[in-house]
């Protein structure tokens, strides 16, 4: 074993320290060894035979701002263990990551610039009203040179002194872009009917938007007082949690797994095993993006890839106990870095934890009335994320039947735009008086790196057909009859989902044979069925979210190719996504495209089409969307056949009565 940590380990702080030598640092991550490097460490590994690690290397993104021009993003592979760069390349016409101390010298340039002032004086705001600016990266429109970095600035007020006022409540008729440089370039006025265009004039502020802080307002200080009918609920493990941890490497039950995280991905999963059989290489959340469906300048320019532009590490929250997780808890720590290269600890940014999941399986023998009930326990492996109005919380869920469940939950608050009184556009909800909520969507990519007992694994695709009735080469003299008919994918591709053909996406190794069924074992992917994008495919939102386009894609393993929109996603132009890589590997008389049998990775894009609902304001309730993968003819039998039945004597359950609350004796053996 290594005595540094294992390979997947994200860097430490020591780490980070090492690979530094300048100032204007974006990233210091993890460059996760060759996976060819990494099978063999990992056979050898497991077989507990002496093995070399591989070298330990940071990736690393500066920026430079020369005297004239825009900034310089260059992009460094630092060997940590010879303490040697291995490689420098300066990114052109590229753009980094969002700094958050970036954004908010954004907005104090954007306060102070005099013309801003001016125009803020204009709106006639309330007296008690203080300006909240509200920076935002910027979706390519072709209404600018995206060489240099952009930023566009919303306007909201808040009309509380409370710091966690509501502010989303009060969208102001009011928008600018800085540049690079920290200067304003333009300031207009935002549209508020369909038919209406950008500004020059502002419009003073119409009192009658101002709402009452019930409607208004979600912060507990700001509310009336909560509801009282909600009795206590806690989770107790009088005998600690079932899993363990050794640093970042995890058991449950049969699992294993090493926990990762980066500043981009946020978490991710490596070598995840069940009962010592390989599934996956590799799981994590590769790209998210949200366009926003109002066709009028300049909202199409809100379109955010929150992990691309924003990381889903960097904005990671630090989980609280009894609040964003319940139960015996083990928090996982990450490790970022400052503007100068310095070490910045996130804490807590996942939680691992048991809960209940309902039955397992159960039967009843109507005969004798005797029933058996296993209860479902999985292991949750959670995170948080808060990109500006948005919550995403992204959770693994592994089961004891060798299922694995993706779970993505939406929720905080609507970004919201102005509109006048009485006016109405077919592209958005009025959530509240002059607040108009628009149309989008949120698209997710999920990236499968398979190992379904080994690397060499294929795409089958498995449709069910109904048997013809008239066909007297077919017996079906009932009509009842179908059938399943399955195919493999031969090369790279983008699939689409059809549930009227109940079309099923297998992940097989067609060298391993179930000996009791005699089909290849596998695992199948459970989709979160999901409308893909609605941006016209010629629009620049299109052109940057090819993966938008198909529900299931399947790819060659590449070591560089981890991201489904491409690498630099800021102020992208397109045509550097999954479908243009497909496309050119084609098109190349000397590149690869089979997928059979091979090293493969499979890409699942879903997500919402979120038409806001009043239901949704002030504070949006999470909206769930699930991805499952569970084995498919891999096993001989039920995986969870062997967990123990569900007694009273381990549970202890407690009966309601009219009168008083009581344990029961037992739940087995009959009804």
């Amino acid at each position: 074993m290594l005595l540094q940590g294992h390979p997947f380990d994200p860097l430490g702080p020591e780490e980070i320290s090492k690979a530094k030598d300048k100032p204007n640092f974006r990233v210091i991550t993890l460059k996760e060894p060759a996976k060819k490097e990494m099978v063999v460490f990992l056979d050898k590994e497991r077989a507990r035979e002496p093995v070399p690690a591989p070298a330990r290397c940071a990736l690393v993104q500066v920026m430079i701002f020369p005297a004239q021009g825009p900034g310089q993003l260059h992009e460094l592979i630092v060997n940590l263990d010879l303490s040697t760069v291995v490689s420098k390349v300066y990114l052109a016409g590229r753009h980094s990551h969002v700094d958050p101390a970036y954004m908010q010298a954004v907005e104090k340039a954007c306060r102070a610039d005099p013309r801003i002032q001016t125009e803020i004086d204009k709106l006639k705001l309330p007296a008690e009203a203080s300006v909240v600016i509200e920076p935002w990266t910027y979706a390519t429109d072709g209404m600018n040179n995206m060489a240099e970095r952009v930023t566009q600035c919303w306007f909201y007020m808040r009309l509380l002194g409370h710091t966690d006022a509501n502010y989303y409540a009060y969208p102001l008729d009011l928008c600018a872009e800085v540049s690079e440089r920290l200067e304003v370039t333009k300031i207009y006025h935002l549209p508020s009917s369909a038919e209406e265009r950008i500004r020059d004039e502002p419009r003073p502020y119409d009192s009658r938007k101002v709402q009452d802080t019930s409607t208004s307002e979600y912060h507990p200080d700001l509310r009336p007082p909560p509801r009282t009918t909600t009795k206590p609920y806690q989770v107790v493990q009088p005998e600690g949690p079932s899993f363990q941890t050794d640093g970042n490497f995890l058991t449950w039950e049969k699992w294993s797994l090493h926990v990762g995280f980066n500043y981009r991905e946020g978490l991710t999963l490596h070598d995840v095993r069940y009962d010592g059989r390989s599934l996956f290489y590799r799981l994590s959340l590769a790209e998210m993006f949200v366009p926003y469906g109002d066709p009028r300048s300049p909202y199409p320019r809100k379109g955010a890839f929150d992990l691309g532009n924003d990381g889903a590490g960097i904005t990671a929250n630090n989980l609280r106990l009894g609040c964003d997780c319940l139960g015996t808890i083990k928090y996982f720590d990450a490790w970022h870095n400052t503007s100068t290269g310095e070490p910045m600890k996130l804490p807590n940014v996942v939680c691992c934890h048991e809960q209940d999941d309902g039955i397992l399986w159960k039967h009843t023998n109507f005969r004798t009335e005797n029933a058996v009930v296993t209860r479902s326990r999985i292991l949750v492996l959670q995170t948080i994320i808060t990109v500006s109005n948005y919550e995403y919380i992204f959770a693994f869920q592994f089961g004891q039947d060798a299922s694995i469940h993706y779970e993505v939950r939406a929720t905080g608050i609507l970004s919201t735009v102005p509109i006048g009184i009485g006016d109405k556009v077919p592209y958005g909800t009025v959530v509240a008086p002059g607040v108009m909520a628009p149309y989008h969507q949120h698209l997710f990519s999920l990236r499968i790196d398979p190992a379904i007992d080994g690397h060499a694994n294929t795409l089958q695709i498995e449709e069910s057909e109904a048997m013809p009735l008239d066909d007297p080469a077919v017996h079906n003299p009932f009509g009842v009859g179908y059938i399943t008919k399955a195919y493999n994918v031969e090369h790279e591709t983008g699939l689409d989902l059809d549930f009227t053909k109940n079309r099923i996406f297998k992940i097989i190794n067609e060298s391993q044979i179930n000996p009791i069924t005699g089909t290849p074992v596998g695992f199948k992917l459970y989709p979160s069925y999901s409308q893909m994008l609605l941006a016209n495919p010629a629009s620049y939102h299109a052109r940057r979210s090819e993966f938008g386009q198909h529900a299931v894609w399947v790819t060659r393993y590449s070591d560089d190719e981890m991201f489904p929109s491409g690498r630099y996603t800021m102020q992208s132009e397109g045509g550097e996504g999954i479908a243009s890589a497909i496309k050119q590997r084609k098109e190349d008389p000397n590149s690869e495209t089979s997928v059979r049998s091979q090293d493969i990775v499979i890409w699942h894009s879903f997500g919402s089409t979120h038409n806001p609902r009043i239901e949704d304001w002030p504070v949006m309730p999470s909206e769930k969307m699930t991805v499952g993968l569970k084995p498919v003819n891999f096993f001989s039998g039920n995986p969870g056949l062997d967990v123990a039945v569900s007694t009273q004597e381990k549970n202890r359950s407690v009966l309601v009565t009219d009168t008083v609350a009581s344990p029961q004796n037992s739940c087995t053996p009959k009804l």
